[in-house]
């Protein structure tokens, strides 16, 4: 069992920068899929990015060049680095985890494949 904490969501004006991290209740991710999820009002969750146990990070193409997964050299603590917010990445942000097994493609799974799922940390931008 894996426990996922998200923190450090706050309200920030349009083209800031904010950080939100994701601490897990112990040393997963080399052994786990990660990615960041969102959810805005009215909307579907979507896939942010992930990063697979290697490291390498894929995103969806509204963020890329903006937002960066990254983790801690405690390897329980997952980063996403936000700049240029715009007023449309308003939303809940989560954290997943999906235990790798051989051969499993991280930016392939989809919502239903992550088994842990942190609480959320709201993500507000402002024009």
């Amino acid at each position: 069992q894996v426990q996922l904490v998200e923190s450090g969501g706050s309200s920030v004006q349009a083209g800031g920068s904010l950080r939100v991290s994701c601490e897990a209740s112990r040393f997963i991710y080399n052994l786990h899929c990660m990615a960041w999820f969102r959810q805005a009002p009215g909307k579907e969750r979507e896939v942010v990015g992930t990063i697979d146990p290697a490291g390498k990070t894929t995103y969806v193409d509204s963020v890329k060049g903006r937002f960066t997964i990254s983790q801690d050299n405690d390897k329980i603590t997952l980063n996403l680095q936000m700049n240029s917010l715009k007023p449309e990445d308003t939303a809940m942000y989560y954290c997943a985890a999906e235990p790798h097994r051989k051969g499993m493609y991280c930016p392939a799974l989809r919502q239903r494949d992550f088994r842990y799922w942190g609480q959320g940390t709201q993500v507000t931008v402002t024009s």
